[in-house]
């Protein structure tokens, strides 16, 4: 017997979404063997039942980091929740299991004949509540929908996908503040037709766009001990996965010279204080995308750093909240230059030469920004996953 599960529309999904997958049975006896099925019963292939269902495990750096034994659900309750079936679709998995769906039975007693197939669509909503897919420095959490079948006094045979599952955080709220604004009043009419209700998706992206289009750039004078070194324009502080963080950089009523600049776009895992096994904050820094410019001399300038699509957005769970800024390095120097003169024929030219050595100093400073999902089919071209897995039952 074959078993084949396939997600209809890739493996990456908002919470709050509901997934859709196609599950079939094939008995994949060639047509000899079929011949001979009038004398041989065994051919004809049966299934005592199958089930699905969606778990997330959760996996911790135990040397660092205490898991809250409030948030796992143990395997009795599994069991419990599964008695019909005794199908515990985490059992051989690492870590713990911290969302767990209610298991669908999708059939009991199938038989197939040689040749003959089967498909049951399942269909299951993920928690809005549920924490992302994961894989930090401490903490991981990794979704799967795992199919599970048995032959009669036989063993249980598990099929699993991996999901991705994006979240976005306070949604409720900020949809609820949405769909107030943007609420219109028009006179019925019964000779038009009703429009179809939006999706949950589609309303999710509504708010999304909303939220992230909005351009309102902020201006930040950066300054050390000696002065001002450059003013600093971001036109949004709020991002979605896949898109450019752009901004500007004004050198011209700097009163401290700028050599060089680096700017990085970091992601700042804070696991929560009753978590941690250490006494201090147990607080993990990862650099992704880089923007390094040489800037002496220069009056205006821009940076630009790609999002990239396999990050996890801004979230916070009873574990761990994961932030996101960006990182600048500055590198400054006290040591005065002689004036830079500008050649009255434009055909002329200039030579400049710079000192053999500088005296310099580095300051950093950190800028907080937002970082909100996308649409999931986007992501999910963008990265490398599987939406199908099959197994073969003997």
């Amino acid at each position: 017997m074959e078993v084949h599960a396939s997600l209809s529309r890739g493996s990456v999904f908002l919470a709050g979404e509901t997934i859709e997958c196609l599950v079939t049975f094939r008995n994949p006896c060639t047509e000899s063997d079929s011949s001979q099925h009038e004398t041989n019963g065994d051919l004809v292939e049966n299934l005592a039942w199958a089930s699905a269902q969606i778990h997330c495990q959760c996996s911790v750096d135990e040397i660092k980091v205490k898991f809250p034994a409030s948030s796992s659900v143990s395997q009795e309750e599994l069991a419990t929740a599964s008695q019909e079936t005794s199908f515990i679709p985490s059992r051989g998995e690492k870590g713990h299991v911290v969302l767990s769906t209610e298991p669908k039975i999708l059939f009991c007693d199938l038989k197939l004949r040689p040749g003959e197939s089967k498909t049951y669509i399942y269909k299951e909503i993920i928690p809005s509540n549920a924490p992302p897919s994961y894989r930090g420095q401490n903490v991981k959490y990794v979704y799967k929908v795992t199919i599970g079948t048995q032959r009669v006094n036989a063993v249980i045979k598990l099929l699993r996908i991996p999901l991705k599952v994006l979240v976005f955080p306070g949604l409720p709220d900020v949809h609820f503040q949405s769909a107030g604004e943007e609420v219109q009043v028009a006179p019925s009419n019964p000779f038009l037709e009703v429009e179809k209700k939006e999706s949950y998706l589609e309303l999710v992206l509504q708010v999304l766009e909303n939220i992230t289009a909005r351009r309102k750039p902020s201006v930040y004078n950066v300054t050390n001990q000696d002065g001002k070194v450059v003013k600093f324009c971001l036109v949004k502080s709020a991002f979605r996965l896949g898109e450019d963080i752009i901004g500007t950089l004004d050198f011209s009523e700097g009163t401290v010279p700028c050599v060089q600049f680096l700017v990085t776009l970091q992601s700042e895992e804070e696991v929560q204080p009753e978590c941690s096994r250490g006494s201090k904050a147990l607080v993990s820094t990862v650099s992704y995308t880089k923007h390094h410019e040489f800037c002496l001399h220069l009056q205006h300038t821009h940076m630009l750093l790609p999002i990239p699509l396999t990050i996890t957005p801004s979230f916070s769970s009873d574990i761990v909240s994961l932030k996101w800024k960006l990182h600048f390095e500055f590198v400054t120097t006290n040591t005065s230059f002689p004036e830079l003169l500008v050649p009255s024929d434009p055909s002329d030219s200039v030579t400049l030469q710079g000192p053999e050595s500088l005296d310099v100093q580095t300051m950093v400073w950190d800028l907080p920004i937002k970082i909100f999902p996308t649409h999931p089919v986007q992501v999910a071209n963008g990265i490398q996953s599987t939406s199908h897995s099959s197994i073969s039952i003997t």
